[in-house]
């Protein structure tokens, strides 16, 4: 597993008002965060890292270049914020895992046995189902 930098500094913080349910709050405190990192700009992620991320995550990249989350599930502003952190660093994450090379295996006999078996009993079923006509014997 790649060891991810600290990108916290590189994360920028856009506040907005939240939708929903809330009454007068929600109408006049902007708790809503919207969290958005430069993948290309970052100074802590290496090239290789950065084609790999633009890759894994280029539908959920911008035009121009940013990586953006939202969260407005909280009622304060800093518990949205800390959550959309953890919600970039954890696509972040996730992206630079290096899936694990698949072994190619071979079906063994009596599997195929088995199988071969199960299609002789499955086409007798199934002609056990067709209509007797006469001419055919």
């Amino acid at each position: 597993m790649n060891h991810l930098p600290n990108i916290s500094p590189e994360i920028n913080y856009q506040t907005t008002r939240s939708g929903g349910k809330g009454g007068q709050n929600v109408n006049k405190v902007e708790t809503a965060v919207i969290a958005s990192f430069h993948i290309e700009q970052s100074a802590v992620l290496t090239e290789e890292q950065k084609t790999v991320l633009k890759e894994k995550l280029s539908n959920r990249i911008s035009k121009e270049g940013y990586l953006q989350v939202k969260s407005q599930t909280h009622r304060t502003q800093l518990a949205n914020k800390e959550e959309a952190r953890e919600k970039i660093i954890a696509l972040i994450q996730q992206a630079l895992v290096k899936k694990k090379a698949r072994i190619a295996t071979r079906v063994s006999k009596a599997s195929k046995e088995k199988r071969l078996d199960w299609k002789k009993k499955n086409a007798e079923i199934k002609s056990g189902r067709q209509k007797f006509r006469p001419d055919q014997y």
